[in-house]
């Protein structure tokens, strides 16, 4: 099939979806839908839970392997939206619905990409398409429960709305409840000791602390309280107060660096909901790197997280569409954000095998 042809599959394939509730943990008939999909085109297709996969016809043990990967799950709509997001509409060249840019354009464009290769002999690589679930909560069931049943990977590209820009590094998340501990007493009176003032210490010092090491590709280190709960009478001293902080973190440190740095400087108990979202990134020579600098695509550092922090080998995050539209109401994808997509993951493996 050539590039219009390929954009044809994918804007059908995409709109089928966009029609069919995805949220995490409830994609299997998108998985469903995505599987039958291969299957028209003969290709043999794995599947797992939810996640569905699919190797590369002549694969070859002693050649290097490339994962495609994307996510067919999406968020809950939010209450601003003003059309259907389970319908998909095409007007002035934008298909709208939910998902369609986070990451339907990715994943579609990705899929036909695999298709482009599938049949081919003599590639210098293998290929391995995955279209997973649960990404948009960093759920087990996604990618990590289907690692150990894909043949050996060697590098992966993750397919994300990027402008078709290469991500070269991601921060990690890691997520931190934080209790600070008082003693009850009556308002009215100089009794107890308020953990809610305690807290505010605590988060003063996650609000204005500055780590030394500073990525070349990332940057800093953030740190957002975001979440705070704290007492249930108005005339009762608090004895506890609860907060949760977002913190990213960059390649410059390790998750458990960064966990132990914070419970030096604050009182609070501290502990991390999860250590699996770590940063990742490639190096500057990789072969992917230099097949986008060849190709003039533009390089940069994601502040966002995605899969890749839960793939466990070089990867680049690169795919169609706008992150600052993920997750917003009215969701779009121009048409020719795909076509640009399709013609660019092509480009850059047919890099990859010159």
């Amino acid at each position: 099939m050539n590039v219009e042809q390929l954009h044809t599959e994918a804007i059908n394939l995409l709109q089928s979806l966009i029609e069919t509730p995805s949220f995490s943990r409830e994609e299997g008939k998108t998985a469903s839908l995505i599987a039958s999909f291969l299957d028209k085109h003969n290709v043999l297709v794995n599947r797992y839970g939810n996640n569905v996969w699919a190797v590369t016809k002549y694969f070859d043990e002693q050649k290097p392997t490339i994962l495609l990967n994307s996510h067919h799950d999406t968020v809950k709509p939010n209450p601003a939206y003003t059309r259907d997001p389970f319908k998909s509409e095409i007007i002035d060249g934008k298909l709208y619905g939910l998902g369609s840019n986070d990451a339907g354009g990715p994943l579609v464009s990705l899929i036909v990409t695999f298709l482009h290769f599938y049949n081919q002999e003599n590639l210098p690589f293998n290929l391995v398409l995955a279209a997973t679930a649960e990404e948009e909560i960093s759920g087990k069931g996604g990618i990590e429960s289907i690692w150990a049943s894909l043949p050996q990977i060697d590098f992966a590209i993750v397919g994300e709305p990027t402008l078709c820009q290469m991500a070269v590094a991601e921060k990690g998340l890691m997520v931190l409840d934080c209790v600070a501990k008082g003693r009850a007493g009556h308002a009215a009176r100089e009794e107890g000791e308020n953990a809610l003032y305690k807290a505010l210490d605590d988060i003063g010092w996650f609000r204005s602390y500055w780590f030394p090491k500073v990525s070349p590709t990332l940057g800093e280190v953030k740190m957002t309280v975001t979440v705070i709960q704290a007492g249930q009478q108005h005339n009762v001293v608090p004895a506890e107060c609860s907060f949760t902080v977002d913190v990213r973190v960059t390649d410059a440190y390790t998750l458990e660096e960064v966990l132990e740095i914070i419970r030096q400087h604050v009182s609070s108990e501290v502990v991390p909901r999860s250590l699996r979202l770590r940063s990742s990134g490639i190096t500057e020579n990789h072969v992917l790197v230099r097949a986008a600098k060849k190709l003039g695509i533009p390089l940069y550092g994601s502040p966002t997280t995605s899969d890749q922090a839960l793939i466990p080998v070089a990867s680049v995050k690169l795919g169609p569409g706008d992150s600052a539209r993920s997750h917003t109401a009215d969701e779009f994808i121009y048409l020719s954000e795909i076509e640009e997509g399709i013609q660019t993951y092509i480009r850059i493996l047919k890099e990859v095998k010159s």
